[in-house]
Order: C-alpha cells, then sequence, then structure tokens
C-alpha cells in the first residue's frame, strides 16, 4: 500500500503521484512513507498559506524550505523532502499539469562536516595496555606497537607502516631509538619527527625482538606479518578491530580514530593548538582546528555533569 493518507484536505494528484510512485518507480516501503511525510508537509503549508499546489512558485517553496530550516528541520532530512518534492513536479510537468518544475534549483543547506570520534582517555588507556593471555606473543607484541604509534604517536595508518627500522634515502619513514622520534612522511612528501614516548619505546624494545624471529633478512619495514614481510594498512584495520573487541571497547575502533584520540587528549591537557597541528603534520591550521570542537565538547560534558547551576531541577 502507499504510505499513511494525508491529513489535510489534499488535491487527488498526491495519493496519484504516490500510487504512480509504489507501482511504475517500485520504491521501498520505507521510501514511500519518507515521500508520503514530504508530501503531508507540502500539502499543509500550502493550506495554511492558501497557496494553490498547480501554481506554486520558486519564491514560495524557497520561502517554506527556509522556514522549515530555521526550525529546526536538518539538512539531511530538507534533502529527503526536497526529492520528494522535486519528483511530485517532474510527475505533474509529464502529466501536463504544471508548465515547470519550481523545486528544481532549491537545494538543501550543506550538513555541517561530522566531528571526527574519539575514544575517551580510559578507553585509550584500556586498548593500549589490553593484555591476551591467549594471543601469540608476536602478534601480541606488534599490536601494542601499533597502538602505541597510532594514539601515541597521532600517526596516519599509511605512515605508521611504511615506517622502517632505520632511516635510509629510500625510507619513507624511520625509527631514531636514539633520539626518541620517529621520521614521518606525511601527505603532500612532507616529513616531519614525532617524538616517542616512554610507552612508545617501551613497546619498541619489546618487538624489535620478536620481529627479527620473522622478518625476512633483507625486509626493512618495522611492522612486518607472518611472512615476513611489511604489513599493509588492511591488516592493522583487522589487527586493531580484533584487538578492540577483545579489550571491550564500546565502539568500532580504527586507526584515524586513534589520531584523533591522541590530538584531541593532547589539546585537552595542553592548549596548544599550534603544538598540536607541527605532531599531526596539518600543512594549515584550520584542519587541526576542528580537535578544539571535541575539546569543547569535552568540556561541556564535564559542566553538565558537574557544575550546580548546569543540573536540571
Amino acid at each position: 500500500m502507499p504510505a499513511k493518507a494525508l491529513l489535510h484536505p489534499q488535491p487527488e494528484f498526491l495519493p496519484a503521484y504516490l500510487a504512480y510512485c509504489q507501482v511504475q518507480r517500485r520504491l521501498a516501503g520505507r521510501t514511500l512513507t519518507i515521500y508520503s511525510e514530504a508530501l503531508q508537509r507540502l500539502n499543509a503549508l500550502a493550506v495554511r498559506d492558501k497557496v494553490e499546489l498547480l501554481s506554486l512558485t520558486a519564491q514560495q517553496a524557497r520561502r517554506w524550505v527556509a522556514e522549515l530550516h530555521r526550525g529546526g528541520l536538518a539538512p539531511r532530512s530538507l534533502a529527503l523532502m526536497l526529492s520528494a518534492w522535486r519528483g511530485l513536479y517532474r510527475w505533474l510537468g509529464t502529466e501536463q499539469r504544471v508548465a515547470f518544475n519550481p523545486i528544481d534549483g532549491l537545494r538543501a543547506p550543506k550538513a555541517g562536516k561530522p566531528l571526527p570520534k574519539a575514544l575517551s582517555v580510559d578507553d585509550s588507556v584500556q586498548l593500549a595496555e589490553f593484555k591476551s593471555e591467549a594471543a601469540d606473543p608476536i602478534n601480541e607484541a606488534r599490536d601494542r606497537l601499533i597502538v602505541e604509534l597510532l594514539y601515541g604517536c597521532g600517526l596516519r595508518v599509511a605512515e605508521l607502516v611504511g615506517l622502517d627500522v632505520h632511516g635510509s634515502a629510500a625510507a619513507a619513514g624511520w625509527v631514531e631509538l636514539g633520539n626518541a622520534e620517529l621520521q614521518v612522511l606525511g601527505k603532500g612528501s612532507k616529513r616531519r619527527s614525532v617524538p616517542l614516548g616512554r610507552a612508545a619505546l617501551e613497546a619498541l624494545d619489546h618487538w624489535l625482538p620478536l620481529r627479527q624471529q620473522i622478518a625476512k633478512p633483507d625486509e626493512p619495514a618495522l611492522l612486518v606479518g607472518p611472512r615476513g614481510s611489511r604489513f599493509q594498512a588492511g591488516q592493522v584495520r583487522l589487527r586493531l578491530k580484533a584487538r578492540a573487541l577483545a579489550a571491550g571497547m564500546p565502539s568500532h575502533v580504527h586507526p584515524h580514530m586513534l589520531r584523533h584520540s591522541f590530538a584531541s587528549h593532547l589539546l585537552q591537557s595542553s592548549g596548544d593548538l599550534r603544538a598540536v597541528q607541527e605532531l599531526l603534520g596539518h600543512a594549515n591550521i584550520a584542519t587541526t582546528q576542528v580537535y578544539t570542537k571535541l575539546d569543547f565538547q569535552h568540556l561541556a560534558k564535564v559542566y553538565d555533569a558537574a557544575h550546580p547551576r548546569a543540573k536540571k531541577k
């Protein structure tokens, strides 16, 4: 059946269009429901403003869209609604009921870019310190190092798998244990130095002797798999996902989430946006500023939970 009936007095072409969508276009039930709700909203606006839908102008439609946006309708919902309206008038045009489509050219406001997801400090530490008694020692050591370099150093996954044990002209990046730092080749072939913290150095010390047991004699990569060759980004994602599940993480964990966590937690502690920009290897500080929003969200949660004036009566 077409979606639920419209609540307001309506012209006959609205249910006819829904029937066309169901029979001719074979739209799914959920899509028909969305279209029905969109047409109900359109008809309600027309009834309220005493507008004949067959005579609707682009200007009037634009005013309605602006009104709905001001009223809190999300950009994605507006886009779906406009799709239904546009389809209706396109169909009315083929039926020779209207001379033009007043919805053509109307676009919903752009949705805000979602903030990157980051783990809490407690979850990040839990993931780094988790140890599976059943895990193979080599896998366990490599998994721990992966977490320490992604979260402790803020590396991208491509930067991580590109690391070599020693520096060379052909190396994308390498470890400098004497200086307790990494040389990393980031986006745009931009090289940067990243300090190694105590936990990362401990993870490296534990991994390097085990690496020698499985690495091919001529393999320069820091991270190697069971066959002794360079670990790939896809393998990192799979190992990290499995470790997060075993550690009881509340959500799917991927490599870039640990980079986001590194940046967010560092900014919360230091407040130094320029330093975070340099450590992440961002060419533009505007890219780094997204983490100030994450930091504000953290502060807002603390305020809501703890401040007497924030507590609801």
